[in-house]
């Protein structure tokens, strides 16, 4: 039987309300990422309490970047656990937009309009300079996912959750990366089906 695997975004940074171009940067979040940290924090804690299963039991799991990190200690916080209890996997990094990252894509209209247009026709497989393409983000999150084989509590990126989706529900490519990753929802995986606390 498969894994019950909770994903959760870390909360919102003040680059994700301007549009920026984030990637492995490291970006604190905002005091309106905090809030939706707790409150999605308050939704799995519903969920352990609805299902009656021990957070205890699961694994908790977080890309080892300070605002997916931040995230998970205020989860388990809400949660009531040792904020600091859980792994930091480097392999759920965000992917990198390399010599993009800081940019808005109005301003790399302007600076760098040929990449511009390859990433609107091909965004799957478009990298970035020094960047990597959510193609090889996929190989990358696919390795993890095939190790993936207790239950968890998975805090990471925009990026990687599209891809998560893509790889579990097995969703058209092309459709991946413009695909919303709210950062005040929680995607709960069981038995191949998703649903949104």
């Amino acid at each position: 039987m498969s894994p019950t695997l909770i994903f959760i975004r870390h909360g919102e940074t003040p680059w994700n309300a301007e549009g920026r171009l984030q990637g492995q940067r490291e970006i604190d979040m905002s005091d309106v990422g905090r809030a939706q940290a707790r409150r999605n924090g308050q939704a799995v804690r519903r969920f352990f309490e609805g299902c009656g299963q021990d957070p205890e039991d699961f694994a908790f799991i977080a890309s080892p970047m300070r605002r997916t990190c931040e995230t998970m200690r205020l989860v388990r916080g809400e949660l009531g656990l040792d904020p600091e209890a859980f792994e930091r996997r480097d392999v759920l990094r965000e992917l990198t937009f390399g010599a993009w990252e800081g940019f808005t894509m109005a301003e790399l209209k302007q600076s760098d309009r040929a990449g511009v247009r390859a990433r609107r026709a091909d965004k799957w497989g478009f990298r970035p300079p020094e960047g990597e393409s959510y193609a090889d983000l996929s190989i990358r999150i696919g390795g993890w996912l095939e190790t993936a084989d207790r239950d968890a509590v998975v805090v990471a990126h925009g990026g990687v959750l599209r891809v998560l989706r893509g790889l579990i529900f097995d969703a058209p490519r092309v459709t991946l990366p413009i695909r919303p990753i709210e950062q005040d929802r929680v995607l709960v995986v069981q038995g191949g089906l998703g649903s949104w606390l």
